[in-house]
């Protein structure tokens, strides 16, 4: 692959909460409205900011992670949006040096400078310091440039600026301003389909980072690798029904380009309005917000009977998170109401107030290791014992996985591209060992 020299960021911050993820959509729809390709990542097992950027940049937006995606794929991924794009942004996770690997880790493999946003709201002076302390943890990582987020005057920009070291620059002052908010809940921010006027919101917010001086490209960065090979074509020919709609959308990019380029003829379908499962030789219920649309899940009878005949029949099901909340035979939302689902597994899914899951897992088995993650604000009883569990990126155990007439369901969200052949098997109900 040759060596491609692309203006390249990683937008970052010292702590969740400063504003990073609407930062970045602002910036990548300020510089496409520029008539700029831009190429927008996002550190880290997260679904819903792709979805915003996505709508943002124009462009597919895929997960880089050092540890689940892989180092290889980190850079490959980089190097191939190079090849066209006018201006690269990937979204940091958590704050800059939190998690292992962090979105400082990222920067470093990639190359890319970090460029924090700091929310300066009731702050003056010690901006500086906070700014210093980011630019002096790690030698190795270069932080020349920060972003001052939620000022509340010109005045109150001028101090920040003022108050920053030598060799660190004040990219730009953002103003406290409404566009630049974007409603979330108890999973994040909103999905992008639910938000009618989720374009304008971005264009409105370019306007505001515009007008903050915000607009110049970062310095060129130099990206070259190697192309992957190509995955086996073990799915050729199988059919996967894969459920997408508002209650079941948290599906990697990656996901469904491996399960193609295996070979597999993807079909969609909506549980919410489709009365059955598509013609197909397997099934993929992804996560969601289920607990959202339960009522409505709970009334499409013909859907129920249909995915119900799909596991009698023996399909290979996955079901991943908000899919095996569907799963389960009833499902209590946060109002305290039970509603009964598909029944597929025993017992009921309960939807909590804080969350009950959280982090990087693996799925250890005979055909790889299945790296992702869990993210869930739910539990389950049921008297099914796990066939397997997953395991903490620390090393300690993690989510329960249960078998069950070729129905794998679990509360974690696999990468399919760091196991293709237990994915492969999985839909296409071959033997599997769990370690």
């Amino acid at each position: 692959m040759p060596i491609a020299n692309v203006p390249a960021a990683m937008i970052t911050a010292p702590g969740s909460g400063q504003g990073k993820s609407m930062v970045t959509a602002a910036l990548a729809r300020l510089h496409r409205n520029a008539g700029r390709n831009v190429r927008v990542f996002k550190h880290g097992p997260d679904y819903l900011d792709p979805m915003v950027l996505e709508v943002a940049s124009g462009n597919p937006v895929y997960q880089l992670h050092p540890w689940m995606t892989g180092e290889y794929e980190c850079r490959w991924r980089l190097a191939e949006a190079a090849q066209t794009a006018d201006l690269i942004l990937v979204e940091g996770s958590m704050g800059l040096f939190d998690g292992s690997p962090s979105s400082g880790d990222l920067a470093k493999l990639a190359g890319i400078p970090a460029l924090p946003v700091i929310d300066a709201k009731g702050m003056a002076q010690t901006f500086g310091a906070v700014a210093l302390g980011l630019a002096s943890f790690d030698p190795e990582l270069p932080v020349h440039q920060v972003i001052a987020n939620k000022t509340g005057s010109s005045y109150h920009g001028e101090l920040l600026r003022e108050s920053l070291p030598e060799g660190i620059r004040l990219l730009g002052a953002i103003p406290r301003n409404d566009s630049m908010n974007i409603p979330d809940r108890h999973l994040g921010l909103f999905q992008a389909a639910e938000m009618d006027d989720l374009s304008d919101r971005l264009n409105k917010a370019a306007e505001v980072l515009m007008s903050a001086g915000l607009d110049a490209l970062p310095k060129p960065v130099s990206f070259t690798f190697e192309t992957p090979s190509k995955p086996e074509q073990c799915l050729v020919g199988h059919r996967i029904a894969v459920a997408r709609d508002a209650a079941f959308s948290f599906i990697y990019r990656a996901n469904l380009d491996l399960l193609t380029a295996m070979g597999a003829d993807l079909v969609y379908f909506s549980p919410l309005k489709d009365s059955e499962v598509p013609v197909a030789d397997a099934l993929w219920l992804p996560g969601g917000y289920p607990e959202l649309h339960a009522q409505t899940l709970a009334e499409n009878r013909t859907l129920l009977a249909s995915i119900r005949a799909c596991h009698q029949a023996g399909m290979p099901i996955l079901a991943e998170c908000g899919g095996l909340m569907a799963c389960a035979e009833e499902l209590e939302d946060k109002s305290g109401k039970v509603h009964q689902l598909w029944g597929l597994v025993p017992g009921r899914a309960t939807m909590a107030n804080r969350l009950s899951g959280l982090g990087l897992q693996s799925l250890e088995t005979s055909l790889g290791s299945l790296r992702g993650h869990t993210y869930h604000h739910s539990s389950l009883a049921t008297p099914w014992q796990p066939a397997a569990r997953a395991r903490k990126q620390a090393g300690s155990e993690g989510e329960a996985v249960y078998y069950h007439r070729n129905l794998v369901a679990s509360y974690f969200h696999g990468y399919f591209p760091s196991a293709p052949a237990l994915v492969a098997a999985i839909f296409r109900a071959e033997q599997v060992r769990f370690s």
